[in-house]
């Protein structure tokens, strides 16, 4: 067995965990589901389950890596016995389909960046969705979901330091530049405060009770951060023992919010100013490939030069994500069986890609993937990891903070939220979430 790796530096840590958070949940996902959630009410609904939820179990799954220093297929089980392996074994599966269709987007999102830099912008909606047409379908989407996994697994193949820190210490700062870049232009343009004000200010104290609206935030809190994934649990396993979890966990948290609302100011100007408005809250994928490049293509070469950096910016979310997303399923091959990393990221990718085939060819079982691996299945995850850290074993998260973390109110609070709070909460979430997609997917 390789010997384990650790980071180089804390802020190689927290550099990948926010690269991991910060993906096209974000740029995709965020517009799309605040669009259909009355714009306030989905915000306060995501931010609440941030804050009251997330925050614990991601400090819970932080401290189960670090403390056990084991993959995620084996953490639960070193610290509460082999009537936990069924979590690890959720981990890899929830890790494994969120990457088979996560390829899939990141090869649309390639080749509308090429066809963007390259090509220019369709003229106006119909083009744009004879462009989305053929970017999803036919070879070239099997080439670029084949050629993402690729790239993620030479990054994972390199290792913690040469590999995922190398990257994300380069990616990160540069996504957050371009981002704010775009940010502000957006904020010139003439339908700017109507976006805001239409998606992220409207308030509609019905939504609050929607039980879709419900799901989205669950499901963009939980997918967004990473959370329940077992993602940030393979990081903290390779971390030290004198790092405070809790700063960090807020650190990733409050960034990973902070490119959430950032997005929305950069798509929802772009919407309002070229009345985009219907197209974005109709279609998971309108948002992104065919919105934005249609509004953008009204400002002629300056629009041609924004849809570049946008999804340049979009690209570079999404492989610091994936590389996340794969070294669940690696650091478990090393742990498990004793393969050696390069083996280990080879045999997954090949299966990752097998698995991905039928969201490759069918863009209605991508978005089913979405909705049970990046929900269903990540709400399943922290809810368990609530119960594990917070009831099974609350010993090793009292133990493994009060060796770092000086502030022991603060200590005191997340221990509390994460046994009183967070298990009903994410329990009632889960509920909805799958009574919601059963009405979707089976209307009476």
């Amino acid at each position: 067995m390789e010997t384990r790796e650790q980071w180089r530096y804390s802020l190689g840590f927290v550099l990948a965990a926010i690269g991991s958070a910060v993906g096209l949940g974000n740029l995709w996902g965020f517009a799309y589901r605040a669009s259909q959630g009355g714009g306030a009410a989905f915000l306060i609904l995501y931010l609440l389950i941030v804050l009251v939820v997330c925050l614990p179990v991601l400090v819970a799954e932080m401290v189960l890596g670090r403390s056990t220093g084991n993959s995620p297929l084996l953490a639960p089980v070193t610290a509460a016995g082999k009537n936990w392996q069924p979590l690890g074994w959720l981990f890899v599966l929830a890790s494994c389909g969120i990457l088979s269709f996560y390829a899939v987007l990141m090869g649309w999102t390639a080749e509308t960046f090429f066809h963007s830099l390259f090509f220019g912008l369709p003229a106006d909606i119909s083009e744009a969705e004879s462009l989305f047409g053929s970017v999803s379908n036919g070879s070239n989407v099997l080439l670029g979901q084949l050629l993402s996994l690729v790239l993620t697994a030479s990054v994972v193949a390199a290792g913690i330091r040469g590999g995922i820190e190398w990257l994300t210490r380069w990616c990160v700062p540069l996504l957050f530049v371009l981002l704010l870049l775009l940010a502000c232009w957006a904020a010139t343009l003439s339908g700017s405060w109507e976006g805001y004000r239409t998606f992220l200010l409207r308030f509609d104290i019905a939504q609050l009770f929607n039980p879709s609206t419900i799901r989205n935030a669950f499901t963009q809190a939980f997918f967004s951060i990473g959370t329940g994934i077992g993602v940030m649990l393979a990081y903290s396993s390779y971390l030290d023992k004198r790092k405070e979890l809790p700063k960090q966990a807020f650190t990733i948290v409050g960034m990973d919010t902070a490119v959430g609302l950032l997005a929305g100011m950069v798509t929802f100007p772009i919407v309002m100013s070229f009345g985009l408005k219907d197209l974005i809250s109709s279609s998971t994928v309108g948002t992104l490939f065919i919105s934005l490049p249609t509004g953008l293509a009204a400002l002629g070469a300056t629009g041609r030069f924004v849809a570049v950096l946008f999804f340049a910016l979009a690209y570079i979310a999404a492989i610091t994500s994936s590389v996340s997303l794969l070294e669940v399923p690696v650091s478990s091959l090393i742990d498990r069986l004793g393969w050696s990393r390069s083996k280990a990221v080879w045999v997954t990718t090949s299966i990752v890609f097998i698995i991905g085939l039928p969201s490759a060819l069918d863009i209605d079982f991508l978005g089913s993937m979405d909705a049970v691996f990046g929900g269903v299945l990540l709400i399943f995850g922290g809810f368990l990891l609530s119960i594990l850290l917070g009831w099974v074993i609350p010993r090793r998260f009292d133990e493994d903070l009060s060796g770092c973390e000086s502030n022991k109110g603060l200590r005191i609070f997340l221990k509390f939220m994460l046994r009183w709070v967070s298990p009903p909460v994410v329990a009632f979430g889960l509920i909805v979430s799958v009574y919601d997609l059963s009405l979707n997917w089976f209307p009476s």
